[in-house]
């Protein structure tokens, strides 16, 4: 049983940065299979995660005295249907788990509505909600996760990021939950290396600057950088949106033709410099998709990505509800969780990509 209230805050864009070289890893991070390898308890506490989400649900085994309060401030004004779907899939999950909640659901655009953000997360805050569910991306970000988990009693969920942050060792959020970037990441970089002969120049469209740019974009160059065995023509840091995708492709393909492959860090950006190769008839150029979801499927179909890291969207939504179930009935609940990833090429037959949709948005499609 649940009552929702649902806030949209408008659309816009804005043109794409300059270009700009990527840093170097995560300082600063756990990387998820260090951080569990490290603890060897929180190990086993996401193994155990892990086999529930893939199992069905089972009801919540105590009596609540009163609803769960949930709130939600997500980035989910994207192409990217992945937070729309993550929220259905948790809100089905809890409904089959009997859990009595009220959940509070904000959707924004990523980096622009600052503002709008700083005012859900604080009105989360003021009415004391049991649990925040957040991201984490940027600097301002950072600054108000520590004041909640400082200053307040509200257990914060960080979505999409899968790294735990080594200075809040002595007071970690509630859980960390998303898909790996890093390993995304390399399972792209493998393919290209697999698909792209040695030597060859290629460029990188971030996301906005910040965490997933630094996980994805950064540990891609890395990759490919091992042994000089590719060259990084240019990068550029975008609005994360499409509009600036396809400005960051056209400059980028413009000033060095001799491209091979671009590799996009988000779903927008990536359709936005689908446009542009498409423009300037540039069918050469490689390019993949970063998610896997209903938007890039269709595109790879289409012929305009070649290739994408498709996450099994809905475990993430199950998992965020398993943990709180867990939470409810005093049981001890993982630091951190990802779920899994398939890599998904034009060449894959159709049976296969509805076999994996069926997998992955076996909530959200519902």
């Amino acid at each position: 049983m649940k009552k929702t209230f649902s806030l949209l805050a408008s659309t816009l864009f804005t043109a794409c940065s300059a270009p700009v070289w990527s840093s170097e890893s995560l300082p600063g991070y756990w990387e998820y299979h260090e951080f569990l390898n490290a603890f060897p308890t929180q190990g086993q506490l996401t193994e155990s995660l892990s086999q529930t989400v893939r199992a069905p649900a089972i009801p919540l085994t105590i009596k609540q005295k009163d609803p769960v309060t949930i709130s939600v401030v997500y980035p989910g004004q994207q192409i990217s249907d992945y937070w729309v779907r993550n929220i259905k899939a948790f809100e089905s999950r809890m409904d089959e788990l009997g859990i009595d909640y009220e959940i509070n659901q904000v959707f924004t655009r990523p980096n622009i509505d600052t503002r709008q953000q700083s005012v859900s997360l604080m009105e989360a805050v003021k009415n004391k909600s049991g649990y925040l569910i957040f991201t984490l991306d940027t600097t301002r970000h950072r600054k108000f996760i520590e004041h909640v988990l400082h200053s307040t009693d509200t257990k914060l969920i960080l979505q999409n990021i899968t790294t735990p942050v080594r200075n809040w060792a002595s007071a970690q959020p509630f859980m960390y939950v998303g898909f790996d970037h890093v390993k995304g990441s390399h399972v792209l970089a493998e393919y290209f290396k697999k698909t792209i002969s040695e030597k060859s120049a290629y460029s990188v469209l971030y996301f906005s600057e910040g965490y997933v740019s630094d996980a994805r974009g950064g540990t891609f160059i890395q990759d490919m950088s091992a042994e000089n065995r590719y060259r990084l023509a240019s990068s550029y840091y975008t609005k994360a949106n499409i509009e600036s995708g396809y400005q960051a492709a056209i400059d980028t393909l413009r000033e060095h033709p001799e491209i091979k492959f671009i590799y996009a860090c988000a779903t927008d950006v990536a359709l936005g410099a689908a446009k542009a190769i498409k423009e300037l008839k540039r069918d050469d150029v490689v390019l993949n998709g970063w998610g896997g979801g209903s938007a890039e499927l269709d595109a790879i179909k289409q012929g305009d990505l070649d290739v994408t890291v498709m996450r099994m969207n809905d475990d993430t939504g199950v998992a965020m509800a398993e943990a709180i179930k867990w939470d409810l009935e005093g049981k001890p609940v993982p630091t951190v969780y990802s779920g899994d990833f398939e890599l998904v090429t034009s060449e894959d037959s159709t049976e296969k990509m509805d076999r994996l949709k069926a997998q992955a948005f076996r909530y959200s499609d519902n």
